[in-house]
């Protein structure tokens, strides 16, 4: 496994890559408009603040998990599986991205 959190100049980017017994997602796309995923609810942490700095969640009815920038609500959001997004929540709960925020 490995992850790969940025920020460009435009927006937000995150790759989370594992091996997942899974499947694929949405029919093999990681990347989907967000218009395309219809009604659904949007999360983000009670840390972010109110200048767009955030990331927001949302569970499909498929069992996958969808991840868009605040700052482009609109745009695309990433889809992961829930195995996925946990292997990368453990990761961040122990601290190996540290170094990227600090």
């Amino acid at each position: 496994m490995y992850a790969e959190l940025w920020y460009g100049p435009a927006q937000w980017r995150m790759q989370l890559h594992v091996q997942s017994a899974e499947g694929d997602p949405m029919n093999g796309q990681f990347e989907v408009p967000v218009s395309a995923l219809g009604d659904v609810t949007w999360q983000k942490s009670r840390h972010s603040g109110k200048w767009g700095n955030c990331v927001e969640v949302a569970a499909l009815d498929d069992g996958t998990i969808a991840m868009r920038q605040s700052r482009q609500a609109q745009g695309t959001a990433l889809i992961y599986t829930r195995a996925e997004l946990a292997a990368f929540v453990r990761g961040a709960k122990d601290g190996e991205f540290d170094d990227l925020v600090s």
